[in-house]
């Protein structure tokens, strides 16, 4: 048993269990929340001002709960988190009057995201650092992180599974993914019972029960204060940008633009979810070496950047794809991007170097080495690619993308001028089955 093993014992190995239990319940509801709202007559603006409350909700009895936790007990408000968690998802499942929905978003708990909302996170992670030695605790953290990740990942693949079975015998859809609701509530109740059997061993000491009066009493923190601003900041900066893309937000997008059943989204986020967990334990080792706030940032800048080109995707196979990849490593996606554009100009290998990234396949990898390089690399695209005669069927392999980026660049050189393969693509895309696009490739006309 390895040394990390050794410490998942009494109320730390609980508190796993909670993470895990959770967070499966958020991931399985993130994949159906908006589907169902929709179903059930809501529309899009009045689910986004929902979502919106709701989240808003979630940071106020957050703060409110995990401020005072100290004091009143971390057990006692783990519970009551529990029972608000169950309380909303009974709400949710029984009507569909927006007020009732909007209120009981407000005041109870429920993860639009699939990711944490409530005080569980900062009271489990206070938790945690009181119960497990100082130098064990970015590795338990890393393994925490892993189990939520998972937890999501499981919990999406069934929330959309569920859904996907449901909707084979109902005529209703609503009702299918109701019965995801429902198991979100019941998760509730479980988790409940679960705080109950919680040690004291995870309360603060007497001493630390103490506050100063007036603001130092009210946030809870005392000679941290400034540390604690200052990361609340960065954090809320990104949780801000993070809002844009809930993963009940992407699920809906995926559903609206690809026209993806819940099944399908489930197994999307399930891929997801799993290389984020993964990540979580390569950026403990990374932050041994770089430091913690370093590994953030570096995590964060590649991951973004790729999750700005999902929109920009014109297939279903593209756009899952960028997501998957937020998933690596950033250090392995720094090295292998570097080393990708360091074999520039060669005409497959920057794409071949890039392909061997998780969840990149030669499409994914010539969008990545088309902007940095367009006037050797064009994007490798379906239906431009099916207008080219000599090709033959597509086929998603760096063989056949070697043969129709070199038609592409054939054709920018006839074409002269500031023409390029990348725009060339751009160009045939534009007039994708006219005669303005087949001339500009074939030479026709």
């Amino acid at each position: 048993m390895s040394p990390t093993a050794r410490l998942l014992t009494g109320d730390v190995r609980l508190l796993f269990v909670t993470r895990f239990v959770r967070l499966f319940a958020y991931g399985a509801l993130s994949v159906v929340l908006v589907l169902h709202l929709v179903a059930i007559g809501i529309d899009e603006a009045a689910v986004g001002v929902l979502l919106t409350a709701t989240l808003m909700g979630d940071t106020i009895v957050s703060l409110l709960l995990s401020t005072q936790a100290d004091r009143v007990g971390r057990r006692r408000v783990l519970i009551a988190g529990a029972v608000l968690m169950a309380m909303a998802g009974v709400v949710f499942a029984s009507t569909h009057r927006w007020w009732l929905l909007l209120l009981a978003g407000i005041v109870g708990i429920v993860s639009p995201s699939g990711h944490e909302v409530g005080p569980f996170l900062a009271i489990e992670q206070a938790a945690l650092a009181q119960l497990v030695a100082a130098d064990r605790r970015t590795a338990i953290f890393a393994w925490y992180a892993l189990t939520g990740s998972l937890a999501t990942a499981l919990g999406s693949l069934a929330g959309g599974l569920l859904a996907q079975m449901r909707l084979g015998s109902l005529l209703v859809p609503a009702d299918a993914y109701r019965s995801v609701i429902v198991l979100y509530a019941a998760v509730g109740g479980v988790l409940a019972l679960a705080f109950f059997r919680l040690s004291r061993g995870l309360e603060p000491a007497p001493a630390d029960r103490a506050g100063a009066p007036g603001l130092r009493w009210m946030s809870g923190v005392h000679r941290s204060r400034a540390t604690v601003w200052r990361l609340s900041a960065l954090f809320g900066l990104d949780s801000f940008g993070g809002g844009f893309v809930v993963q009940g937000f992407t699920a809906y997008w995926f559903h609206l633009r690809f026209g993806l059943d819940p099944g399908s989204l489930g197994l999307l986020f399930l891929a997801a979810n799993l290389l984020a967990g993964c990540s979580a334990l390569l950026a403990a080792s990374l932050a041994a070496r770089i430091g913690l706030i370093n590994t953030m940032v570096a995590t964060h800048l590649p991951s973004n950047v790729l999750l700005i080109l999902v929109p920009l995707m014109p297939t279903v196979e593209l756009a899952p794809n960028l997501v998957l990849v937020k998933g690596n490593d950033a250090e392995q996606v720094k090295k292998t991007t570097a080393a990708a554009l360091a074999a520039a100009p060669h005409p497959t290998a920057p794409v071949a170097a890039l392909a061997k990234l998780d969840g990149v396949g030669p499409a994914t990898a010539s969008a990545l080495a088309a902007a940095a390089e367009p006037t050797i690399y064009p994007f490798f695209d379906e239906l431009v690619a099916a207008q080219v005669p000599t090709l033959g069927p597509v086929k998603w392999t760096l063989g056949y993308y070697a043969k129709y980026a070199e038609a592409l660049r054939e054709r920018a050189r006839k074409l002269g001028g500031e023409w390029t393969p990348a725009l060339a693509e751009r160009a045939l895309w534009a007039a994708v089955g006219g005669k303005a696009g087949n001339a500009a490739l074939t030479g026709a006309g």
